[in-house]
């Protein structure tokens, strides 16, 4: 008797087969249901959108070094304009450049062929999450452009500035950030939901629990804490949106509403969305790591137990972004405790990645180099974060520049590192082309070594009392002295812009003219490595799907001649 997997892929096989004549030429990549082409749409969408985000930071940056002059391709920089960059810029690299390519594009991409299915459980639902999620996208770059400038209230959103068009001063772009934000979540409840059913039901026969590839893992456990952390936050937008336009009072203590819950409800899903794409990352760098290290993953088990632990965890220390709003000491001794706990999952989730490395047979490729850094600038970011958790610090590093270094240090690893990691070693996969080493490790080095000296500067800053959102520090005479601090950071930044060129070079060059690859050419063991690159419309044919006879790390196996054993063959 067949199984409900077994079924379910089956079922799937056929819809596939029934999918592989729908639209053909250029609309094969705007209409496709192919979880593959929307991995795509996901992941060149986030790109541009980084490429916006990041030129949003240059602009504000060289507002902070040279205060008051034209910037080059820009022009003078107004407090309004910043506030508004500043804004856009954490907006865009959270929701619409980390989420939507560590988790849509990437999960699009691996969770069918890392599991043996030919396409997502939901094809029609999945080309809808892109579709929703292009329209947010596009509303948030057409906000910048509308009648009074893009929403400048701070990526948090705190009312009462951004709940009253007086104090912020643009009543149709906060509306419009706030729709944009709301269809993304939706984007993205959508894609989650295929994720996670996919997974249950569309495994290739043999393949159990402890079969499954840890980053399929980590993506699915991102999707269910995402999906029980956005309702109560969806509820608040609908309060803040009925405030802004309907002239409720939710938020407005004067009419009996309270700005601090907008705090409670954001971060119940904000500190949650840390490890939603913290969760991926991590997976990510375990496959490389597991592959270049050509040694089996140190506590399979263990990373899974912990991956569980972190999510739970997460739901018990929101509060720590709110020791100085007024909640009650007592409280605050709570949340202290709790972010001290949840660094114990976190810490072991990086000791298992290094254990896997200690005795390995390392190889220092591109992909393994980018998983190298995660580890070394994640545990920066980590560190400083035991610095905020305590209430006693906070009070005084609250909302300095040292939160938004310690920030940098956690989701720049996450969103960039991560992403560059996963795209470099799935590359051959995706596009059956083989990408440049030596144009990817000049990349590589000109982003991680410029990374350290923008945001290394900028804990000194924090310490000395620089708070942020301030639009000229030259109007606070005790911080003036801390200028070249500042301009070392801006110098900084526009030369890791700059060396974002190799890649796009090597990227397009890549695709079209590098060396072709073949269908696995790191010698890896789970089964996207045992189709075609890149694998054809089904992934497999129909008569060849995989089976799998054991877990998708058997790196160095005394039985076997060749130190890797794909899950796919028995013996």
């Amino acid at each position: 008797m067949p199984t409900m997997a077994q079924t379910a892929s089956v079922e799937i096989r056929e819809q596939g087969a029934h999918h592989a004549h729908g639209p053909q030429g250029i609309l094969k990549y705007i209409w496709s249901t192919d979880h593959k082409i929307i991995a795509m749409q996901y992941l060149f969408t986030g790109m541009f959108m980084g490429l916006i985000g990041g030129l949003m930071a240059y602009v504000f940056r060289m507002q902070l070094a040279f205060p008051g002059v034209s910037v080059p391709g820009y022009g003078v920089v107004s407090p309004g304009e910043y506030n508004a960059l500043v804004t856009s810029h954490g907006s865009i690299m959270i929701f619409w450049v980390a989420m939507p390519v560590l988790i849509a594009a990437f999960g699009n991409f691996l969770i069918p062929l890392m599991i043996g299915a030919d396409d997502m459980v939901f094809p029609r639902i999945n080309r809808l999450s892109y579709q929703v999620f292009l329209l947010s996208a596009i509303l948030i770059l057409a906000s910048q452009f509308v009648n009074g400038g893009a929403f400048g209230g701070a990526w948090t959103a705190y009312p009462p500035l951004s709940a009253n068009e007086q104090f912020n001063l643009t009543p149709l772009g906060s509306t419009i950030w706030l729709l944009a934000v709301a269809l993304e979540f939706v984007a993205f409840l959508l894609g989650g939901i295929n994720f996670i059913v996919t997974l249950m039901n569309a495994r290739a026969p043999g393949m159990k629990a402890y079969d499954i590839p840890m980053v399929v893992w980590m993506i699915v456990i991102a999707s269910i804490l995402f999906m029980l952390s956005v309702g109560p936050l969806m509820a608040g937008a609908v309060m803040l949106l009925f405030d802004q336009v309907l002239g409720t009072g939710f938020y407005d203590p004067a009419r009996g509403g309270d700005p601090i819950l907008w705090q409670h409800l954001f971060w119940f899903f904000g500190h949650p969305e840390v490890y939603v794409v913290l969760l991926p990352a991590i997976g990510i760098v375990i496959e490389i790591v597991a592959t270049f290290a050509r040694k089996k993953l140190f506590g399979y088990k263990i990373m899974l137990y912990t991956a569980v632990a972190t999510a739970v965890l997460s739901f018990f220390v929101w509060a720590h972004h709110q020791f100085i709003a007024g909640i009650d000491p007592r409280m605050a001794n709570v949340f202290t405790v709790t972010t001290l706990l949840i660094s114990v999952p976190i810490a072991e989730l990086i000791f298992v990645v290094i254990a896997t490395l200690y005795g390995g047979s390392i190889t220092l490729t591109t992909p393994m180099l980018w998983a190298l850094a995660f580890i070394a600038e994640f545990l920066i970011g980590g560190v400083t974060g035991i610095f905020l958790g305590a209430s006693g610090a906070d009070a005084y590093l609250h909302d300095t520049y040292f939160v938004l270094a310690h920030f940098h240090y956690t989701f720049f690893p996450i969103a960039i590192i991560g992403t560059f990691a996963a795209f470099t070693y799935w590359f051959p996969k995706m596009f059956g082309r083989m990408m440049n080493e030596t144009l990817g490790k000049i990349h590589f080095w000109g982003t991680v070594i410029p990374f350290n000296f923008i945001f290394i500067p900028l804990f000194v800053l924090g310490a000395a009392g620089q708070h942020r959102r301030v639009y000229n520090f030259q109007n606070f005479p005790e911080l003036q002295h801390l200028q070249p601090f500042r301009i070392v950071a801006t110098v900084s930044l526009v030369v890791m812009l700059l060396f974002q060129i190799p890649f796009f070079y090597n990227l397009f060059r890549s695709i079209r003219k590098g060396p072709k690859a073949d269908g696995n050419p790191w010698k890896a063991n789970t089964l996207e490595w045992t189709t075609a690159s890149p694998p054809p419309h089904g992934n497999w044919p129909p008569d060849q799907m995989p089976k799998v006879y054991r877990g998708p790390y058997e790196y160095g196996h005394p039985d076997r001649s060749e130190d890797y054993w794909p899950q796919n063959l028995p013996h």
